[in-house]
């Protein structure tokens, strides 16, 4: 027995556009999107665009969705697959994924075609935070790591605080997200292996002058081993706070199965942490490395 009206009731139903949201206050819900456009934006990533309920767009930087993604063979899907937020439209109703074809979740969700129904949920996990002081932020990145990163410059232009993104590939033609941090006030550098530019050198001494400059309040990194070394160990030097979005697989997505379990290492003893629901944004001190 409940005490509970039926509208009250959580339903197990997902919400689908223009439906009446039963549970509007809720953080997070399952929801059926609809694919606006889903195509290659370089040699080796996609974009997908979906429209969505409202309570979709209540996402910060950072937070994922929990994707149920078709099998290229039709055959009986079992998990979903985890993706981080490219970027929020909130006046078209659109959330924005970017993703590399490789396993069977991702050439699923890459032969959907504009119209189809995209079963969703989230947003998931804790997010990026910006501090009260900061006036400046760097943010570092590596292939689609920056996908992951991209959002950073929406929130900093929310707070007036400004951006570096210092953007690595392997050449120019596959650098991830220029656009949207230039369209946003960003500064962008880019630095790729053909150049030898993204070296961890060289990155160091672009961190080091932007440090010398007052440019880097706070780092911001994902997507690349090396490079997240990097700014812990010029952070940790120059007293400088940081984050790191963890990518890691799931199952659950909701921190009840322990799939996603990763080691951090907190006053110097080793812990671990549920990269779904205790992160997958992270004090970048407290990181270790894969």
């Amino acid at each position: 027995m409940t005490d509970l009206t039926p509208e009250q009731n959580y339903s197990a139903k997902p919400l689908r556009i223009g439906e009446n949201d039963p549970h509007p206050d809720k953080p997070t819900g399952e929801f059926i999107s609809i694919v606006v456009s889903n195509e290659y934006v370089n040699d080796e990533y996609l974009k997908m665009v979906v429209e969505v309920p409202d309570r979709a767009l209540k996402t910060k930087a950072g937070q994922f969705f929990h994707l149920l993604c078709p099998t290229p063979d039709g055959a009986e899907v079992w998990m979903r697959r985890p993706m981080s937020i490219y970027r929020v439209d909130q006046e078209r109703k659109r959330l924005e994924f970017l993703y590399k074809e490789e396993g069977r979740g991702t050439q699923g969700m890459a032969m959907l075609e504009e119209g189809e129904e995209f079963n969703i949920v989230g947003p998931l996990g804790i997010g990026f935070w910006l501090e009260e002081d900061w006036n400046n932020i760097v943010v570092l990145g590596r292939g689609v790591g920056l996908a992951t990163l991209a959002p950073l410059s929406q929130l900093a232009a929310e707070h007036n605080v400004g951006v570096t993104a210092i953007l690595s590939a392997r050449n120019p033609k596959v650098i991830m997200s220029r656009d949207l941090f230039e369209g946003l006030g960003a500064a962008v550098i880019e630095v790729v292996d053909t150049d030898n530019s993204s070296h961890v050198e060289n990155v160091e001494k672009i961190l080091e002058g932007l440090i010398m400059e007052r440019k880097a309040d706070g780092f911001f990194t994902c997507g690349s081993n090396r490079l997240l070394t990097l700014m812990k160990r010029l952070g940790k030097a120059h007293a400088i706070p940081g984050q790191v979005a963890m990518e890691q697989n799931m199952a659950c997505g909701l921190g009840a199965c322990y799939i996603c379990m990763r080691t951090f290492e907190v006053d110097g003893v080793k812990t671990l942490r549920r990269v779904c629901r205790e992160g997958p944004c992270f004090n970048m001190q407290e990181a270790v490395g894969w």
